[in-house]
C-alpha cells in the first residue's frame, strides 16, 4: 500500500462481544501459527468489508443485522 492510501484511511470504532473478538483473535493466531504472518483484527475486518464491496452488497431496504446477514449469503449463491 503506498503513502497516499495510508492517509486515506480513517479509524472506525466498534463494539463487539466477547465471543465476536475470541473469534476474531482465533483467525488471527489460526493464520499465525500456520502460516507464520499473524493477522490482526482490523486486517480481518478490512478484508470483511472488502468482500462484501466485491461482491456487490448494497444496503439499500436493510432494516436489521439478519437482513445484512441474508444479503450477504445471497450474494455468494450468486
Amino acid at each position: 500500500m503506498n503513502a497516499q492510501a495510508k492517509k486515506l484511511k480513517q479509524k472506525v470504532v466498534a463494539f463487539l462481544n466477547r465471543q465476536e473478538i475470541d473469534f476474531l483473535d482465533k483467525l488471527g493466531n489460526d493464520a499465525w501459527f500456520s502460516t507464520g504472518m499473524k493477522l490482526s483484527r482490523t486486517q480481518i475486518i478490512e478484508a470483511l468489508v472488502n468482500l462484501m464491496m466485491e461482491l456487490g452488497v448494497k444496503g439499500e431496504g436493510v432494516d436489521s443485522k439478519e437482513e445484512l446477514k441474508q444479503r450477504i449469503i445471497k450474494a455468494f449463491e450468486e
